[in-house]
């Protein structure tokens, strides 16, 4: 058993490094960016995939739900569409105003 552990020399290679693929989070971070600079201050923007890509941004206050509706109708030349109202689960405080992404 000693011979074949000589015969032979162990060497490890590392695995080889992936190559980071980015498009998706990228266009996920200008969407994001974009929604960011127009909504307001304490807008919190998050994203659901279920076969669609919805936007949900949930506002405080009710004045800035028609703020985020009217600029959604128009921010990127016709990205967003069917734009609802909804309930913010576990903030009842909060409005939400989803939408589906045209990407």
């Amino acid at each position: 058993m000693g011979d074949m552990q000589k015969g032979t020399t162990a060497s490890v290679e590392p695995f080889p490094a992936l190559a980071g693929s980015s498009v998706v989070t990228d266009e996920l971070n200008s969407i994001w960016a974009m929604l960011k600079s127009a909504c307001p201050a304490h807008a919190q923007i998050s994203f659901l995939f279920d076969g669609q890509l919805h936007v949900h941004i949930d506002v405080q206050k009710r004045e800035d739900v028609i703020a985020v509706e009217t600029m959604l109708e128009t921010l990127g030349l016709g990205l967003f569409r069917a734009i609802s109202r909804g309930g913010t689960p576990h903030h009842p405080f909060f409005h939400r105003i989803s939408a589906l992404v045209n990407k």
